[in-house]
């Protein structure tokens, strides 16, 4: 009797020793971070400070101890800009790496096409695209850090109207991310008892302007000009603007608040106005402005780290990678359902983008009045509201 007590005894111990072992080797295990951006092709100018930014903070934070008492592993792909590559990436990602979290989704395309398969497979992800459809409707698994392009277009509209402007012409990108925008302002320009009297569009391959901007210029009643798109396309867009002689008050969107944009337009560039984070104007909010401390870091360390001028697209992948953070050690685990349920209820985030609060109904948590409206004054950005 006394021998198979010591034996049942032994046996539980050997249990208990098997199980913490394996518990601890769990706890060894990093929190994986999947990632596809577009790092390299057309939307580089976003994947590649989106990806310097999360490769660089992932290290920080391991060498703060890691989360939860775990590392982070940075498992990340390029997508090249192309929408069939991101969905093949996320199911990698996915299926094959067995990622905790995505961060990542440097356009709209590409969010847009990975996300029926984060969906079914119930995987938290934090898109770092504008188009307001990626979290319009609510989708239960999809969150994203960018402020939503019908934001861009109420918070340029308001400025427009304060300049007693109620007539403008639109010339939007035919792509996911200008034809969005177009739609968005067209839409708020109506809600807001505004008129858009001209409204023209160009393919990302044209290489002049001038034509859409001779008919904006040629239509009766215009009285400033709204550009909606990114990458190469506004850059010539300004340019032909100045060419042309236009001097009408001149507006683009949030899609290139980036210093590479002034490079490429050059002093096209001065006079026009766009929303974007108080990133690019750091030193000109107030002491008292809960988001200095946060930009002004996140810049200084950025610059320090790569040599080169930050800019908003890597910043939204700063807060995408926070609010990860943020959502698990809030969740105490790295389940999916708890972590996406933390990301949910996350309120008073400030990040660089804005000020993150989060809700069953709003999978983004910012509002228009986190953009700030700069104007380009000599070549550089200027705070104007």
């Amino acid at each position: 009797m006394f021998k198979t007590v010591i034996r049942r005894a032994g046996k539980c111990a050997a249990v208990a020793a098997a199980g913490l072992m394996m518990m601890s080797a769990q706890a060894a295990e990093p929190i994986k971070i999947g990632s596809f951006l577009s790092v390299t092709g057309p939307a580089s100018f976003l994947g590649d400070p989106e990806l310097k930014t999360l490769e660089m903070y992932v290290e920080k934070i391991n060498e703060e101890g890691g989360v939860l008492g775990r590392q982070l592993e940075l498992i990340h792909y390029d997508d090249v800009g192309n929408a069939s590559s991101a969905r093949n990436f996320a199911s990698r990602l996915i299926r094959s790496d067995q990622v905790d979290i995505i961060v990542g989704g440097s356009t709209t395309g590409a969010t847009m096409a990975a996300v029926p398969l984060i969906e079914q497979a119930e995987v938290p992800f934090i898109s770092l695209a504008g188009a307001v459809v990626i979290t319009n409707p609510v989708k239960k698994w999809v969150f994203k850090t960018p402020q939503t392009d019908r934001m861009a277009a109420e918070r340029i509209l308001t400025d427009m109207k304060d300049r007693g402007i109620t007539k403008f012409g639109l010339i939007s990108g035919t792509g996911g991310f200008g034809s969005s925008g177009r739609t968005q302002t067209l839409e708020v320009a109506e809600a807001m008892g505004m008129e858009v009297v001209a409204d023209v569009t160009y393919s990302g391959s044209d290489t002049d302007m001038t034509a859409q901007l001779t008919n904006i210029r040629n239509t009766s009643g215009v009285e400033a000009v709204l550009n909606f798109g990114f990458g190469q396309g506004p850059a010539i867009v300004t340019r032909n603007y100045a060419q042309l002689g236009m001097e009408l008050p001149f507006y683009q969107s949030h899609g290139v608040a980036s210093d590479s944009f002034l490079e490429l337009a050059g002093s096209a560039a001065n006079g026009l106005r766009l929303p974007a984070s108080p990133l690019l104007v750091p030193d000109s909010l107030p002491d008292d402005d809960p988001q200095k401390e946060v930009v002004q870091n996140y810049k200084a360390e950025y610059e320090a780290r790569w040599d080169s001028k930050v800019s908003t697209f890597g910043a939204y992948a700063y807060d995408g990678l926070m609010l990860a953070v943020r959502a698990m050690e809030e969740a105490g685990s790295t389940d999916p359902e708890a972590v996406r349920n933390a990301l949910e209820n996350i309120q008073g985030y400030v990040g660089v983008t804005g000020v993150f609060n989060m809700s069953p109904e709003d999978h983004n948590g910012l509002d228009p009045e986190s953009f700030r409206i700069l104007e380009v004054q000599n070549g550089e950005w200027k705070l104007i509201d």
